[in-house]
């Protein structure tokens, strides 16, 4: 029996969840006002141990300044792979000039043709993620 058999589940360093949010380009932003939490798509960079996406004006941009504690998931599948990766941190709008600067030389571009040109910065205080090695559910007995 293969060790990913009996251990299909692995723990990923810091360094290992960085390098898989290096190579993403798609996550889940979640945040929560007064209980009530929301899920977002977006299209996002990891660059200098944080993580940056656009937005507009809207209830997204709302919340996170409301309340800027944030998770933030981004996953990948392949044929005998999968990875996930969760971020927990804080969510600020980039409001310098040279900030925003920085921010548009990254290799980030909407995925949908909309005009968000609002900069939002992720610092993680804690991540985590998992490797997966995928194949079909042991037997039972």
């Amino acid at each position: 029996m293969d060790i990913n058999e009996l251990n299909p589940v692995e723990i990923l360093s810091d360094d290992e969840c960085w390098e898989f949010l290096l190579s993403a380009n798609l996550g889940r932003l979640a945040v929560s006002v007064v209980g009530e939490p929301d899920i977002y798509p977006v299209n996002f960079v990891a660059s200098d141990q944080k993580l940056l996406f656009r937005t507009s004006e809207g209830e997204k941009l709302l919340e996170l300044t409301v309340n800027n504690k944030v998770a933030f998931e981004s996953d990948g599948v392949g044929r005998e792979q999968a990875w996930s990766v969760v971020v927990k941190g804080t969510a600020r709008v980039l409001e310098t000039r040279a900030e925003i600067d920085a921010a548009e030389q990254l290799p980030l571009r909407p995925l949908v043709p909309t005009l968000k040109y609002i900069w939002v910065e992720i610092t993680p205080a804690r991540m985590s993620g998992r490797r997966f090695t995928l194949g079909p559910e042991p037997e039972r007995f």
